[in-house]
């Protein structure tokens, strides 16, 4: 039986899966990433760190098995993280983030340049911090050298198929989201690229998530111990990956992902736009995908263990939040550590705790954090509503999802059910499915199913739903208070 190959390039780790095209996860490894940030609301990484977890979880995860046994290689990651690579292939610089918000002076520029109402309806995209082109212009004034040098852009998922294969390409997601799809047109557009300063031939060609882009070289080969000439497919985008193996494939089909950045991903039958949220290609040819990204959910729960709990379990924490009532006892915290992307597209956004006490502890900051994030999803939900888009299932997946207090707490916020997926291996494994599409390892796109199987259902307990419709308020109008002043808060830091 063929085996496939994820690899997921995730913002705070890399992991890696094979599976047996029969439905069996045979293995899973990962390796700790490192998001840095040297100044304020700046998020970026190595690729060569992603590379060399790419590397060793490859080799751990063949060790004892016949390399020539893998059939296939597809690679996932977020999106639109942004690496500039030379002519000869290497990495100018660390990664400019998805979830990195330094460009809002650049945001301004363009949108004074560029009517809003004409790009959105060319791209699917408001001008925000999201797209790709702000950030090239950052390049142009703050690195002009890097940005001269600069022969190929592409994603983090992109990054990593080309030093498997040699082969420079993106994948669909990459470039819509980075605002360099003319809908209408289907493909990348010259002048939408010339917004960020650069020409068409930087931005290398775009491929569907289960196209075979390329094999795996004799150079890579010898560095992940991989088989030379695999096939290797375009990958996808990690959120999109995610939904698709919770079974998000239905009109009304809500995933909330839980990872380092928080995704809320509804799956449409057409594309319906939105200037407050993204639009993205579902895996499944036909189907789109209405989300939002907020850039910072677990990567502050990660912030908060290592830098104020003492290096504390997540189990730990938690056990403390489950003994704080709902509503944190009147603490509010705004989760907006790197700026803000969906839906109120805010870089100028800045962590807040509001409510704190004497009498607070650790578990209400802890649980306010929980609740944050949670919020931020219900806002979300709020948006689609307003858009006239239906919600009919929640799916919760990722990491986050192990945490039974923070379920709980999801599906009170939003008073709905939440639905957990067992054994919910995370994007790698959509990453390893469309592989295996790309090579015909699976003829049907719900083979998926093979691999994952309905868990439990968070059933919302209602006597919460007063404290959480106030703490939501008071979630929203916190956060328009204070708008005003987060750009005086911005400057002040601007050269910590």
């Amino acid at each position: 039986m063929a085996l496939l190959l994820g690899i997921d390039i995730g913002t705070t780790s890399t992991i890696g899966i094979l599976v047996e095209a029969a439905g069996h996860v045979l293995a899973t490894a990962a390796r700790d990433c490192d998001l840095i940030s040297d100044h304020p609301a700046w998020a970026e990484e190595d690729p060569a760190q992603w590379w060399d977890n790419t590397c060793a979880i490859t080799r751990e995860l063949l060790a004892g098995r016949d390399a020539a046994d893998v059939a296939a290689v597809g690679v996932t990651g977020m999106v639109p993280a942004l690496v500039c690579l030379d002519a000869e292939g290497r990495a100018l610089r660390r990664s400019i983030q998805q979830n990195d918000a330094r460009t809002a002076r650049e945001i301004a520029e363009l949108a004074a340049e560029v009517p809003e109402a004409a790009f959105f309806a060319r791209t699917g995209n408001g001008i925000n911090q999201q797209l790709v082109a702000p950030r090239l212009r950052w390049l142009a004034r703050h690195e002009p050298t890097v940005l001269a040098r600069t022969a190929t852009i592409m994603g983090s998922y992109d990054y990593v198929t080309f030093r498997l294969t040699g082969q420079r390409c993106v994948e669909q997601n990459w470039a819509l989201e980075a605002g360099f799809v003319d809908l209408a047109a289907g493909d990348v557009a010259d002048d939408l690229v010339a917004l960020g300063g650069v020409a068409r031939g930087v931005v290398p060609p775009r491929r569907t998530s289960h196209d075979v882009v390329g094999r795996v070289s004799a150079t890579a080969a010898a560095a992940t111990g991989l088989a030379p000439g695999t096939p290797v497919v375009a990958g996808c985008a990690d959120h999109v990956a995610s939904a698709f193996v919770a079974g998000v494939v239905d009109d009304g089909d809500l995933l909330i992902k839980f990872g380092g950045a928080g995704d809320v991903l509804l799956a449409t039958g057409t594309a319906r736009p939105d200037p407050r949220l993204f639009l993205d290609h579902h895996i499944v040819p036909g189907l789109w995908l209405t989300n939002g990204c907020m850039a910072a959910s677990g990567s502050v729960l990660k912030w908060l263990a290592r830098g104020f709990a003492g290096g504390r379990s997540y189990a730990e924490l938690d056990e403390l939040a489950a003994a704080v009532p709902p509503g944190a006892g009147g603490i509010v915290l705004l989760p907006y550590f790197l700026g803000e992307k969906t839906p109120i597209h805010d870089p100028n956004a800045r962590g807040t705790i509001v409510g704190l006490g004497l009498h607070h502890g650790l578990g209400h900051v802890w649980r306010a954090a929980l609740e944050a994030v949670v919020y931020g999803f219900r806002h979300h939900v709020d948006v689609f509503a307003e858009a006239g888009l239906a919600v009919t299932r929640v799916v919760a997946s990722d990491g986050g999802a192990a945490s039974r207090v923070w379920m709980q707490i999801a599906a009170d916020i939003l008073q709905r059910p939440v639905h957990l997926v067992a054994g919910h291996p995370g994007s790698s494994l959509g990453a390893a499915f469309v592989a295996g599409m790309g090579v015909g390892a699976f003829d049907d796109w719900a083979a998926i199913d093979r691999f994952v199987a309905p868990g439990a259902v968070m059933t919302p307990d209602r006597a919460t739903r007063t404290a959480y419709d106030e703490g939501c308020a008071l979630y929203r109008a916190t956060y328009e208070r204070l708008k005003p002043l987060y750009p005086r808060f911005a400057a002040l830091g601007a050269n910590a």
